[in-house]
């Protein structure tokens, strides 16, 4: 879903070739007032904000950047800018947001591996030593063979490539 704030009056006409562009849902809020409520109940992809509002408006203003979670926001001046102008924005302002999603995901996964890895040798070190004591039952065999299994296969997960 994307957000489009600004009180031009020719913004149902952008937000339907944003809509058609992007194959996301448009909303549409003519104040910051307005904005700030949507914000508060529904996630966006992209917020598009009228470059009035940040010099008419500075605190709501303020108040609506610290509330786009993961949204990425967009400045536009709606009376100048064509509809073309704001697609293309839009646009790119997506695939931006795309690019950082998909970065930011795998430096987590590189630095969840990272941090499992030491556990996971130091318990199948552990299995290990542990089947070989002597004199082991074998449901305690059993069990600890089979946590070296699970260990096992974390193992290979975190060693398999994102």
């Amino acid at each position: 879903m994307i957000l489009v704030v600004t009180p031009v009056a020719r913004v149902q006409e952008c937000a339907e070739a944003i809509q058609t562009a992007t194959q996301e849902g448009v909303q549409v809020a003519p104040s910051l007032r307005q904005a700030l409520t949507l914000l508060r109940t529904q996630e966006y992809s992209a917020v598009l904000f009228d470059q009035t509002f940040e010099e008419t408006e500075p605190d709501d203003s303020e108040m609506a950047l610290e509330r786009l979670g993961m949204a990425i926001p967009v400045q536009m001046n709606f009376a100048i800018s064509k509809v073309d102008r704001v697609v293309r924005e839009v646009r790119g302002a997506l695939q931006r947001r795309k690019k950082e999603v998909k970065l930011a995901r795998q430096g987590a996964q590189q630095a969840m591996r990272n941090e499992l890895k030491g556990p996971v040798t130091a318990l199948l070190l552990s299995c290990e030593m542990a089947l070989q004591l002597p004199n082991l039952q074998e449901a305690v065999e059993a069990k600890i063979r089979a946590v070296y299994d699970l260990a096992q296969e974390v193992r290979s997960k975190l060693d398999a490539p994102a």
